[in-house]
């Protein structure tokens, strides 16, 4: 049997964590695209960080501001798997609403505006349940319809958008 590289191989072994874990580590550009290895990329976030709620809130806006929607997504992604139970639904819609504008920024505006539907769509049922109109100083009702009206866009228009240019107000 051939161990020879696959059309789908670098010819590398799998990056892989201190656990074994699989994990690329190519480097990145600020939409989240894998670069070749041996190109500078962007600074790729940490995973499994743990910060306080208003941390992730305030970085995760910084990524936004920057045009780096995937990086913003990974600090959303760390803090509903650290998090309370209670809030999972906030920040996995809240990673989902990052992921579509990721998605909308490289072009995949269809994705792009069913993952923003999708996210507004959590963070308004959590909110609703839950009684929380400004978790944290989210505006949940303003990313809601920023969301809305960027999916709609994208539906209409079919073009991708700037990631900076078009990134949500956390904190309204």
């Amino acid at each position: 049997m051939s161990s020879a590289p696959g059309p789908h191989d670098s010819g590398r072994e799998r990056d892989r964590d201190e656990e074994g874990r699989a994990r690329n580590q190519r480097p990145r550009n600020g939409l989240g695209r894998p670069l070749p290895y041996g190109v500078e990329g962007v600074p790729r976030q940490p995973e499994g960080v743990v910060r306080a709620p208003g941390e992730s809130v305030a970085e995760a806006q910084a990524l936004l501001d920057a045009g780096r929607p995937f990086h913003a997504h990974e600090v959303f992604e760390d803090a509903w798997k650290s998090g309370p139970e209670g809030e999972r639904g906030l920040w996995q819609g809240l990673a989902q609403l990052a992921v579509g504008l990721t998605h909308s920024a490289r072009g995949n505006t269809k994705g792009g505006a069913r993952l923003l539907l999708r996210g507004a769509g959590a963070i308004g049922d959590w909110s609703s349940r839950c009684g929380e109109e400004k978790p944290y100083g989210i505006g949940v009702a303003a990313l809601v319809s920023w969301a809305e009206a960027l999916a709609e866009e994208l539906e209409r228009e079919g073009v991708p958008v700037d990631a900076a240019a078009r990134a949500p107000r956390l904190r309204g």
